[in-house]
């Protein structure tokens, strides 16, 4: 006896509305659409992370972290390019505010800028003394500083990089790239994720992903003219299952790449008082996202083997 075809092994289309679009709270109806589903755009890596929308040339670029290299899908055409290769495990991607690429690698353990003619310049690489643990992931401010998480996760083995000796605790770390100078701006979590700014960037979320314990997402208010988070508290706690990269929509929600079980996997999207009210399901574990296409309204999904996209009613906040 055989067993039915999943939608991601048919080629029938999909009826609408998407199935697989899960309304939890009516506050998620109105950001869906009844007549755009999920795709998958690409496929056949081994990890995926770090999606960065490039509307100047409509193309997203992410990262296939154990294959060393950054791959580009081209939003005309479909087609998969090497982007970079080899990336050095790259991981987090953003763009800072002149459009130029800002990475997190773990191999290098530095955070680099890809300047217009293509030459890469290293923005960070140590502090006090010491070797970053391996950068993950980034966001850019709009006074252009750089805020990335460093937890490691490239130094603990070498399937994402390689063995090294931690020298920091794990971290978030604000940069002004003006003045080259680094500082603290989250030092109380035990091993910092995803990252992302609030619409109003009053706010920093932040997920604390702790080899032992509850997988937790954090909020911070951001004082003192932007330069400082502080106040951390749990802004959800969805165990069994837990949030790595985010995104901030215009409205304030939190759109989580989200690692849940069978039923679970896929996108999770929380309103900004920490409600869960949506789901996007997917066939894998979601690692990160980022919004993009014309409108900036297409949310690009780094799921473990794949990349899928979704059209939805309501835009990326910039800085992600």
């Amino acid at each position: 006896m055989t067993s039915e075809p999943t939608r991601w092994q048919s080629p029938d289309p999909i009826r609408y509305p998407d199935p697989n679009i899960v309304v939890l709270d009516p506050r998620f109806q109105s950001l869906v659409l009844g007549n755009a589903a999920i795709e998958r755009i690409a496929t056949w890596f081994r990890f995926t992370e770090g999606p960065v929308w490039f509307g100047d040339g409509r193309y997203l670029l992410f990262s296939d972290i154990p294959s060393d290299r950054i791959l580009r899908w081209d939003e005309t055409t479909g087609g998969i390019s090497v982007f970079r290769e080899p990336s050095h495990y790259a991981n987090g991607n953003t763009r800072d505010r002149q459009g130029r690429l800002v990475t997190c690698e773990h191999d290098t353990q530095h955070v680099t800028r890809t300047e217009y003619d293509g030459t890469v310049t290293v923005l960070a690489e140590s502090f006090e003394g010491k070797r970053l643990t391996g950068p993950n992931d980034v966001v850019v401010k709009s006074d252009g500083t750089i805020w990335f998480s460093d937890n490691g996760a490239g130094t603990r083995g070498n399937y994402l990089g390689h063995t090294a000796r931690r020298e920091l605790p794990y971290r978030v770390y604000r940069l002004d790239p003006s003045s080259g100078q680094l500082t603290v701006a989250v030092g109380d979590m035990q091993r910092p994720n995803g990252l992302a700014f609030s619409h109003d960037e009053s706010r920093l979320y932040v997920v604390d992903t702790p080899a032992v314990g509850d997988k937790t997402t954090w909020v911070y208010d951001v004082v003192e003219e932007g330069t400082k988070a502080v106040n951390g508290r749990v802004f959800f706690n969805a165990m069994p299952g837990y949030a790595d990269g985010i995104r901030v929509d215009v409205h304030g929600n939190v759109w989580c790449g989200f690692s849940g079980g069978a039923a679970d996997d896929g996108v999770a999207v929380f309103a900004p008082d920490g409600v869960l009210i949506g789901r996007v399901l997917l066939p894998e574990r979601c690692a990160n996202v980022c919004f993009g296409g014309r409108k900036r309204n297409r949310l690009f999904m780094a799921a473990s083997q794949s990349v899928y996209s979704l059209y939805v009613e309501t835009q990326g906040a910039v800085g992600g």
